[in-house]
Formats: C-alpha cells, sequence, structure tokens
C-alpha cells in the first residue's frame, strides 16, 4: 500500500500543497482557496486523505526555496503522473523542455508533444497540471507574447516569469 503524505508550504506566490506518493510528488496545489480545500480536493482525487508529514517535502521544499531566492533552475524530484493522462502528459513533459527564462507559445508546445494544431488542448493541459512552478506551465504563454490566465491568477504567474526574467514575452524555445 502507498503511503499518502502532504507538506504545506508557505511560497511567495501563497500557500502550497504538497502531496507525495511515497517519496514522489503526485500534486504541487497553489492554494488559492485555502490549504483545507486543497487537502479535500486531493483526498477525493486519490481516495484517501494525505498524512501531514514533512518528512517526503523536506528536499522539494529546500528546492522551491533556492528557486523562490533566485538560485534555483530546474527541480530535481520524482514525479508521480497517475492523475494525468493522455496528451496532457505529452504537453506537460513538453513543457519541462522549455528553458528557465524563456517562454514558448501554446502552439509551439503543441509541436513539441508531437499534436500540431493542439493549441487549445495545451492550455488546457497546463491549466490542469498537478504539478505547477515544479513543471513549468508558466513558461507557456500565447503566441501574441501575452501571458494569459494562470487559471485565473495571471498575477501569480507573472510573479514567476518576472523571477526567471521572462516578462518580456515570448522569447521562443528550443
Amino acid at each position: 500500500m502507498n503511503r499518502v503524505t502532504s507538506t504545506d508550504y508557505d511560497s511567495p506566490v501563497g500557500p502550497v500543497l504538497l502531496t507525495f506518493v511515497d517519496d514522489a510528488l503526485v500534486r504541487l496545489d497553489l492554494a488559492h482557496e485555502g490549504l483545507d480545500r486543497s487537502r479535500a480536493e486531493i483526498a477525493a482525487r486519490l481516495g484517501v486523505a494525505p498524512d501531514p508529514d514533512p518528512g517526503p517535502g523536506v528536499a522539494l521544499v529546500r528546492q522551491l526555496d533556492e528557486y523562490f531566492d533566485g538560485r534555483r533552475q530546474t527541480f530535481d524530484v520524482a514525479l508521480d503522473w497517475r492523475l494525468v493522462r493522455g496528451f496532457t502528459r505529452a504537453a506537460l513533459e513538453a513543457t519541462l523542455e522549455i528553458p528557465y527564462g524563456e517562454t514558448a507559445a501554446y502552439g509551439e508546445v503543441a509541436v513539441m508533444a508531437g499534436a500540431p494544431g493542439a493549441a487549445r488542448a495545451v492550455g488546457t493541459a497546463c491549466a490542469s497540471s498537478p504539478f505547477s512552478i515544479v513543471v513549468p506551465v508558466h513558461r507557456v504563454v500565447r503566441a501574441d507574447g501575452s501571458i494569459g490566465e494562470y487559471g485565473g491568477h495571471p498575477e501569480v504567474k507573472r510573479h514567476l516569469l518576472d523571477l526567471e526574467g521572462a516578462a518580456g514575452g515570448l522569447r521562443a524555445a528550443g
């Protein structure tokens, strides 16, 4: 039986709930509606309430601190993809190829994910990502360089892009 645990993280963009299955991150939730609601949502998705335990999240908390301090550009954490299926996973994996400090348009990510013309599906994938920040969906922008809504919280996306020095809009990913 897998052990499901959670760790609260107080980030510069608001409270975050880190949920792990064993030692793999299954969800990083920007808890805009509050940590209790995030806990209830993950319990409903996984069928079990996570046990509060900072142990599995210690390394990721340190990495997030380093990221928000401008000292880390990528994350080294095992990801549990059980909440992600089909094209959504391909699109999210493609965003991992967008370098720190750069952005790519939804259409570019669709091409990277092997589905040219699926820009809207990329937008849906980014909006439903269970791995915000760690899988850098914030680096995906509109074709005109505008940043988009980021789950109704464009100020969070702007903060992350500013932090990474990508605030100037579309720079094209390789």
